[in-house]
């Protein structure tokens, strides 16, 4: 498995590739911009951009879909409750001083229990939501990798005070969820370095936290 990533768009997103040796199909996960970077990245591989997923739908982790979308006729994918938010982005950028180019329309939705194959890589599709009403997480089947975008962060957890966000239904998305991959799961978040199942439970704060799961 090929597995990179690297920091794009005004708020530094963690875009993810995830590419199969011998296939030479990707995924892209969560293009934040930076577009020609992510490109090279694939290309250093001679990997070929088979789909676009975003984790959710705000601003800061779509900038690159459209371009990256012109770029290799991926489609895009996202949860079907992210859909509305999708197209509203480009505006909201507006509201933090920021511009961000409005999002092609999705190409189809992933829900709970789906499989995302790359060649002979297989990403299980998560529903963790709380951060947004349809983020999901991407965990690798066969490794501890699960990739989460702004669900749980190194000793942090992502916002809730955004539209459809709930803190007592993310937390309740982390322990119930998350948990169970293990704690020498390596969670890959939308900004900031990767952390452990294991550090998060034994050192973040907002989880020490009781009651939130009633």
């Amino acid at each position: 498995m090929i597995f990179k990533y690297l920091e794009t768009g005004p708020l530094l997103v963690n875009c993810y590739i995830i590419g199969d040796e011998k296939s030479k199909e990707a995924v892209v996960i969560d293009p934040g911009g930076d577009v020609d970077r992510i490109l090279g990245a694939l290309a250093e591989d001679g990997l070929n951009c088979k789909m676009i997923i975003n984790t959710h739908a705000h601003f800061d982790h779509i900038g690159g879909n459209k371009g990256l979308s012109q770029a290799t006729g991926a489609g895009i994918y996202i949860h079907q409750a992210e859909k509305e938010m999708l197209g509203q982005m480009s505006s909201m950028a507006i509201h933090f001083g920021m511009e961000a180019e409005q999002s092609p329309a999705p190409s189809g939705f992933l829900k709970e229990g789906d499989v995302v194959r790359v060649g002979s890589i297989e990403l299980e599709v998560l529903e963790t939501p709380g951060h947004s009403p349809g983020s999901i997480t991407l965990k690798v089947k066969g490794e501890t990798v699960a990739i989460v975008g702004d669900l749980l962060f190194q000793f942090s957890v992502g916002r809730s005070d955004f539209p459809g966000g709930s803190h007592q239904q993310l937390i309740k998305s982390i322990k119930t969820r998350l948990y169970p991959l293990g704690d020498n799961c390596e969670v890959y978040s939308g900004h900031g370095p990767p952390t452990t199942i294991k550090q998060e439970k034994k050192f973040n704060p907002f989880l020490q936290e009781g009651g939130e799961l009633e």
